[in-house]
């Protein structure tokens, strides 16, 4: 592999490409559900994606020297992969992007997107050290599926389980992100909520937040009730198995989890089709 070939690899993995993927292809998914036009939809899924990227690269240059500091050789800014103005340099412009690829949504959906994408950088500059290190989750993870419901002609008001039910998806996805890297973030000065209340206590946050966006889902969402109530079954069992997987030492399995039942959740309002915005 060449050198520009590993420099773009490196660049990719500090994406954080897992929730990147993950959150872009869902959130095209409820695109497509919510009836928006075929350009509409490319039109999300590359607002969404462009968003995510600015987060995920901004986190990774604004985290290099604490990275460094506690030798995360993962982390490609580290194993000098890609370096640290690149990955700034990959921030600012998928940031740039997504400004005229969130309002061609138009200004109102357009605006909102804008709103989540601010709330992620706000927690990269500083509010993932603070008692309030959840309230950026919370506010993107509600605002994304209000974008794509804004966006649609007319620009419907979402239904209230909707940006609920993300935000509190994207609250344990918070506490469950982090639980790897309790330590090493202490140890380099970051002390968000999850720190502050400790290993045990995030994966119980983590858990009881997660149950309960299914559970505000499961009421909302249109569908037969038996297929509603089945999401917050599977979510216990998914949980159950990445929670107890996750107790080894810097184990990713807790989040990935998470990541899974984001997904049931989708799937459950792609099932309801058209009807989730009436």
């Amino acid at each position: 592999m060449g050198p520009v070939e590993a420099g773009a690899v490196g660049l990719a993995r500090s994406c954080h490409p897992e929730p990147t993927a993950a959150v872009t292809l869902m959130l095209t998914a409820l695109a497509v559900t919510a009836g928006r036009s075929a350009a509409g939809v490319v039109l999300v899924g590359l607002a969404v994606l462009t968003g995510q990227l600015s987060i995920g690269w901004l986190n990774d240059a604004l985290d290099a020297a604490r990275d460094k500091a506690v030798g995360r050789t993962d982390k490609p800014v580290v194993s000098g992969a890609v370096s640290e103005r690149t990955v700034q340099t990959a921030a600012l412009v998928a940031a740039l992007a997504c400004v005229p690829l969130s309002l061609a949504s138009g200004p109102v959906a357009g605006g909102v997107h804008l709103v989540a994408v601010a709330a992620g950088w706000a927690y990269d500059l500083g509010l993932k050290s603070t008692r309030v290190s959840v309230l950026p989750y919370m506010v993107c993870f509600g605002l994304l599926p209000a974008f794509v419901v804004l966006g649609l002609p007319g620009s419907p008001v979402p239904p209230w389980w909707l940006p609920v039910g993300g935000a509190l998806l994207g609250a344990g996805a918070h506490f469950a992100n982090v639980l790897p890297d309790l330590d090493d973030d202490a140890a380099t000065g970051v002390h968000g909520l999850p720190h502050r209340l400790g290993a045990a206590r995030s994966r119980i946050a983590a858990a009881v937040l997660m149950l309960a966006a299914t559970v505000v889902l499961a009421v909302g969402v249109p569908v037969p009730p038996w297929l509603a109530w089945s999401v917050p079954v599977i979510a216990v069992l998914v949980l159950a198995v990445g929670f107890r997987a996750g107790r080894r030492p810097g184990s990713r399995a807790p989040f990935r989890a998470v990541l899974v039942v984001a997904v049931t959740a989708v799937v459950l309002l792609v099932a309801a089709g058209p009807a989730i915005v009436g």
